[in-house]
């Protein structure tokens, strides 16, 4: 198996999601801590431009989003899977759901002003203003809740999974973990990050037995790794062969534009040589990491050729 290389820190919520899908397959894999917010000359040497987080690394491949990150951690690990058998669609649908719709409420509640003050403990007032600063910057001309209206909604979605785990099932589609409980576990561990605003989870008793159970799995066995090692991995490494299918309206070859639909929508650019109905991948080099492929979903992001 190829090593896994996950590029997170430790505060992101898609990264706890990860390091608890690695835990649930009992992996070893190596850390490289990111910044949190820009600049980060490091990540865009291997992603050319994508800025969220995490990402995940195997050798001169660069796999965006943890929607497709969790395809490639199955693939070189398929038992437990993370789509258990009778359950996989609705593992899908409950998955892209959580990473989404609850995300986005979780997030503005738990950062209403006692939740960020619990949360960055101890952080500098300029680290507060550059943080809010480049988030800001990264949901331009998105519509998030207010406080009010993400904390109505949190009730109502804490309450659907409440009742889903009400017939007694140890997890949200079964008896087995799926991605379904680990992508509704990140939010759920972001509130209780904060315990001034953590109390809107203390009626959902099944819940919070749920969520225990999700965590116990821990995160695996990691090292730690710097970004310039991993950056040299990557130099030193070839991409993984791949293909554009027939029929999908893009030619190899092509100079494309890749960028997210809903959020941090940086635009990466490179040489199309992967791309069907499941993910997008850009051939790119760079002065440091070489030759890469950067591989993305193809659901939630815009694929345009470059216009010469």
């Amino acid at each position: 198996m190829n090593e896994l290389i996950l590029h997170h820190y430790a505060g992101s919520p898609f990264s706890e999601k990860m390091r608890l899908i690695l835990g649930h397959k009992g992996l070893t894999w190596q850390s490289v801590n990111v910044p949190v917010m820009m600049p980060k000359p490091d990540v865009v040497a291997l992603t050319g431009g994508y800025r969220r987080t995490p990402f995940l690394q195997v050798g001169a491949d660069i796999y965006c989003d943890t929607a497709l990150m969790c395809r490639v951690i199955e693939q070189q690990a398929p038992a437990p899977s993370l789509w258990p058998a009778g359950a996989a669609g609705q593992t899908d649908l409950l998955a892209q759901w959580a990473d989404s719709d609850l995300f986005w409420v979780a997030i503005p509640y738990t950062m209403q002003p006692a939740g960020a003050a619990a949360i960055f403990a101890g952080a500098p007032p300029e680290f507060m203003q550059a943080f809010a600063a480049d988030r800001a910057a990264m949901t331009t001309g998105m519509k998030r809740p207010s406080t009010r209206d993400a904390a109505a909604a949190l009730q109502s979605y804490l309450g659907w999974l409440e009742q889903m785990l009400s017939d007694g099932r140890r997890f949200l589609c079964g008896t087995e973990a799926s991605l379904a409980d680990f992508s509704v576990a990140q939010s759920i561990w972001y509130i209780r990050r904060a315990p001034p605003v953590a109390g809107i989870l203390a009626p959902f008793m099944l819940l919070a037995a749920w969520y225990e159970r999700a965590a116990a799995f821990g995160h695996g066995h990691s090292s730690k790794l710097s970004s310039e090692e991993a950056i040299a991995i990557a130099s030193r490494s070839t991409p993984a062969a791949c293909a554009v299918q027939p029929g999908l309206g893009f030619e190899a070859g092509a100079t494309v534009q890749v960028s997210a639909m809903d959020y941090a929508s940086d635009v990466v650019s490179g040489e199309l040589v992967g791309l069907s109905h499941e993910s997008i991948t850009l051939r790119r080099l760079d002065e440091r990491a070489g030759t890469v492929h950067v591989h993305f979903p193809r659901i939630g992001y815009a694929l345009r050729k470059t216009e010469s």
